[in-house]
């Protein structure tokens, strides 16, 4: 008897089973609804999960506690009903009946039906109300704690598994594409959902026809309190050794209108934003959004906005930088407008960024001859500054059901400067007690100024005939820059004795660059529908290039400025591009496949002399022609399950730089030598992947393998002399290659509270080069394993884990001796900490490490931030925070990598500990009691 009540006792304080029916008024069961349960105290998620395909569903091993159990499917009025434990193992709720949605019932729909979760098709969306995050939060604190969603340390989202490539609020778009603009700027507060879904690519929507592909997509609902007036924040800090720091965003929405500026100010290496200044400047098209006008399947597409190098002379070993790397001061501020109705969709925006950047690096290179090596030893300093406005705007309308509009338009106006000083030892052999080779003092100081102007057209003419469609583009760039350069230099050769060199080469030098590059293209596009299933696609590129650049370099002697004629030049360079193809498509039910061709030539014709006013002149006319393939696979196997692959060749052309017959000496340790004989590289590509999804586990799974095959491609042949001097040669080769293959696998160990993912690469290249006339294979191969665990029991507390491991063994055909294994690896944790009278604690660590033991490098990063803050004022609109960064003082910049026949050390001193108090004020919805005549808001 003792035992029975004993058994009694143990199933009542134990766990449970919950099972049920879902069905519809019939009794006849409902698949694939969403079933939750959740705290009746204050509705937080407990478990999930999706009806079978009878309509049944069961929660195994829930704690023995009183429930609140919510049901959602599409077209049905939600469902929810208080679920008590009943005596023994199982509680059987038997058929629970759902209504259906007509439009009587609308009325009856209210806010505490809505469920933390729900699953329509392949979109997810969330309920922030059920995933408590502190006060203050942005809407990237609140995507940490959503099931299925991850936010890696750069700020980039993934979502199932899949990269998110757009975040939309309501619908629109926010500052261009930038996905970070709203995460990181954006109150958690102010958002009512959060959806996940797959959107259509930009091809797909200007074409009229489902190309297979999708993009991961998140769009943020804003509450209906922060859609009339206005919401922001604003935060300001001092800390220890001078450090500042501001921040600032407000934004004012309404159902048609969005506008919103942010802007921020501080010494403490925080960019704030995700702009990539650098790739702008180089003048890259990336700020196009994507729907740029060039139509045809991507392999072989041609777009041009400069990048032929001459940039370089402009900003003389300035290097990228980077906010991680030395002390950087930023200061930027932008405006968004949007503008969105049934018919006219309008977007604008514009910002402003200025970095100015102190770097001082020790490094160390040993590059692989055919039966020696040679190290160099670098300790340089860099005072960069850049600054650039960047303006844009889309304006689409819809003329009628059948005709739609799009007009792009970009500018952006730079300028900056760079001054670079370095102190180089050349070592024969592999470390500096080797016989000194070559001693070099560098002083090089380089500005510029810069304007680029993009504009694009495109109209899109949909056919009374299902499928039959037509669109056009045409677009105008501009790229014009200019820079003043001066290079000084003193470098001593030494053989027989380190004490007085055998010559010395002394360089002080001024240069003027002046590029002026224009570009007209025009694209069309026809698709005819051979019917239901099968569309034929063709399409037609035009493109043309002028390139004008006139560089005069001067050497700088005690009698004045004297023109260096074997550096100066100047060419007019013209490119004309055609590509023709068509691609027949098989579409239906979820299965895309096509195949198609493409011809494409691309005509060069440049004009060299050592200036303009001079009358010899030297001519290169290329002509070259290509036949494209593409191939591309795209399955929707249902249940959120996708097959894709394909395969393409995809045509570079060489870039005039290196087809020009000049020999650039003014660096007199790296020699370029020009070649006019290249001809384009051809890339073979091919891939093959699988996505699934399970919406009602969140076990999430993909994997996939690439491969690249180069054909002509273009590689720097490189002679080294006695001295060191190293000469390099643009030439065609064939052979080199790579290989990827990639996995990653994601589940939840506690539903809504903890999350582990797996993940696993091989990468395997193959890279031939010339070296002293000796054919050098480098083969590496790359190995990465890496964990991620989160851990959210409540809203009071939290942890994020990951680790990483990195592992590249690298390989030389011509020195096998020197083959070497490069271990990197990274731990990090993150904890939040909810403590009494509304005070919070955060901490965030990582511990990186950088192995080659071939030449003794062994380095470890242990940084430790802390920090500890308290919501105050009214409705906890302020908050104040003490903060500790880097506690053990260890951060500094780290590299160490292989390419070619080249491994590489660099370290750099950087921003290290500091303590900072900072005060945050959080303006929630204003709204204004009168709606001002005019006014949308």
């Amino acid at each position: 008897m003792c035992c029975i009540a004993a058994l009694t006792v143990h199933a009542q304080s134990g766990r449970f089973t919950i099972k049920g029916i879902i069905a519809d008024t019939a009794e006849v069961g409902l698949p694939e609804a969403t079933v939750m349960l959740l705290l009746p105290k204050d509705s937080s998620l407990v478990n999930f999960g999706r009806t079978d395909k009878q309509g049944a569903f069961e929660f195994k091993n829930v704690k023995r506690i009183p429930y609140l159990l919510k049901v959602s499917y599409v077209g049905y009025l939600p469902y929810q009903q208080n679920v008590k434990p009943e005596d023994g193992d199982v509680t059987d709720l038997g058929k629970l009946g759902m209504k259906f949605l007509n439009q009587d019932l609308y009325e009856v729909v209210i806010k505490t039906a809505r469920a933390p979760l729900s699953i329509k098709g392949d979109t997810v969306e969330y309920d922030p109300r059920a995933f408590k995050v502190p006060p203050g939060s942005t809407v990237e604190d609140l995507l940490r704690r959503l099931p299925g969603m991850q936010v890696e340390q750069d700020g980039s989202l993934k979502a199932q598994g899949e990269t998110v490539k757009r975040v939309t609020v309501d619908g629109k778009r926010f500052f261009g594409d930038d996905v970070k603009a709203a995460t990181k700027n954006l109150p958690a507060e102010a958002i009512s959902k959060v959806q996940v879904f797959n959107d259509k690519t930009e091809q797909s929507r200007i074409s009229g026809v489902d190309d297979g592909k999708h993009e991961k997509t998140l769009n943020l609902e804003l509450k209906d309190s922060h859609k009339k007036g206005g919401f922001g924040k604003a935060s300001i800090g001092a800390g220890t050794d001078g450090r500042v720091e501001g921040k600032v965003n407000y934004n004012r929405f309404n159902e048609k209108n969005q506008f919103s500026v942010i802007g921020l100010g501080n010494n403490t290496n925080s960019g704030g934003m995700s702009w990539d200044d650098y790739q702008d400047f180089r003048g890259s098209q990336s700020f196009n959004w994507g729907d740029d006008g060039d139509f045809g399947f991507g392999g072989g597409r041609y777009i041009s906005f400069g990048g032929d190098g001459d940039e370089e002379s402009l900003t003389i070993q300035a290097g990228r930088g980077g906010q991680n790397r030395g002390f950087n001061k930023n200061w930027a501020g932008g405006a968004n407008y949007n503008f969105d109705e049934k018919k006219t969709k309008f977007n604008t925006s514009y910002y402003y960024n200025q970095t100015s950047q102190d770097l001082d690096a020790n490094s160390r290179r040993t590059n692989f001859l055919n039966n020696s090596t040679f190290t160099t030893l670098d300790t340089n300093s860099r005072r960069n500054f850049n600054a650039n406005h960047r303006g844009g705007l889309r304006f689409e309308k819809n003329l009628d059901s059948l005709n739609t509009l799009i007009v792009l338009s970009n500018v952006r106006i730079g300028n900056g400067s760079a001054d670079y000083g370095s102190h180089q030892q050349y070592f024969r052999g592999n470390n500096e007690v080797d016989s000194l080779s070559t001693m070099s003092d560098v002083s090089n100081y380089s500005d510029f100024n810069s304007f680029a102007l993009g504009n694009t057209a495109i109209f899109r003419h949909k056919f009374r005939k299902k499928g039959r469609n037509f669109a056009a583009s045409v677009g105008y760039n501009i790229n014009n820059s200019d820079g003043d350069a001066i290079q000084k230099s003193a470098n001593r050769f030494y053989t027989s004795s380190q004490n007085e060199p055998d010559s010395v080469i002394n360089i002080n030098q001024t240069n003027t660059t002046k590029s002026l590059r224009n570009q007209i293209k025009t694209s069309v596009l026809y698709i005819e529908p051979l019917s239901k299933k099968f569309f034929l696609e063709s399409f037609y590129n035009f493109s043309l290039k002028t390139d004008d650049v006139d560089r005069d370099v001067f050497d700088v002697t005690e009698s004045g400025r004297e023109l260096n004629v074997n550096l100066s030049r100047y060419y007019k360079n013209k490119t004309t591009f055609n590509r023709a193809g068509t691609t027949l498509r098989y579409s239906n039910k979820g299965f895309n496949v096509s195949a198609g061709l493409g011809a494409q030539q691309i005509r060069l014709n440049g004009d060299f002399s050592v200036n303009q006013s001079d009358p010899v002149k030297t001519n290169i006319t290329r002509e070259f022609f290509n036949w494209t393939p593409n191939v591309s696979l795209n399955f929707d196997l249902k249940n959120n399950r996708y097959l894709y692959g394909g395969y393409n060749v995809s045509v570079q052309e060489p870039n005039v730089r290196d087809l020009q017959p000049i020999v650039d000496n003014s660096n007199p340790l790296f020699i370029r030598v020009g070649n006019p004989n290249l001809v384009p590289t051809l890339t073979h590509s091919g891939n093959l992947g699988f996505n699934y999804f399970n919406p009602g586990s969140f076990v999430q799974m993909f994997f996939g393998v690439y491969y690249t095959k180069f054909e002509n491609q273009v590689i720097y042949n490189q002679t080294v002399s006695e001295n060191l001097v190293t000469t390099t040669m643009a030439t065609n080769i064939s052979g080199g290659n790579s290989f990827s293959l990639y996995g990653n696998y994601g589940f939840p160990i506690v539903k809504t509270k903890s999350n582990l993912s797996i993940n696993a690469q091989y990468n395997r290249n193959n890279n031939p080069i010339n070296i002293n006339n000796v054919l050098n294979e480098t083969t590496t191969d790359g190995y990465n394993w890496g964990l991620r665990l989160d851990y959210t029991p409540s809203d009071k507390f939290t942890v994020y884990t990951n680790a990483n491991w990195n592992i590249s063994d690298t390989r030389y055909s011509i020195s096998s001796g020197q083959n070497q294994q490069i271990v990197n690896t990274n731990y990090g944790a993150e904890l939040n900490y909810k403590l009494p009278k509304d005070i919070y604690f955060n901490s965030r660590f990582s511990y990186n490490s950088y192995v080659n033991k071939r030449f003794g490098f062994d380095q470890s990063l242990p940084i430790l931030n802390l920090s500890v803050y308290k919501t105050m004022l009214k409705s906890k609109k302020g908050e104040i925070r003490l903060s500790a960064f880097d506690v053990f003082n260890k951060n500094r910049g780290i590299s160490n990598n292989a390419f070619g026949n080249v491994v590489s050390q660099e370290q750099v001193r950087t921003l290290a500990r500091y303590f900072m108090l900072s005060f945050t004020y959080n303006m929630r919805g204003v709204a204004h009691s009168v709606r001002r005549k005019g006014y949308g808001y």
